[in-house]
């Protein structure tokens, strides 16, 4: 992914995993479970930035 789009993707998601943990505290805490591992795929897919380097190809 690049920058723009990974950050886009990252801050969905880290808004969704935030709004759904705040909802299981008022409905159900079964919720809960489903908002914390949004959550965490957010903030690693915000944070991961080794994915945008390209490697050299090695020649002999």
């Amino acid at each position: 992914m690049n920058f723009i789009s990974r950050t886009i993707t990252g801050i969905v998601m880290i808004v969704a995993g935030l709004i759904i943990i705040i909802l299981s505290f008022f409905n159900s805490l079964e919720f809960l479970f489903y908002g914390i591992p949004i959550l965490i795929m957010g903030i690693f897919i915000l944070l991961n930035k080794k994915e945008d380097k390209i490697e050299k190809i090695k020649r002999r």
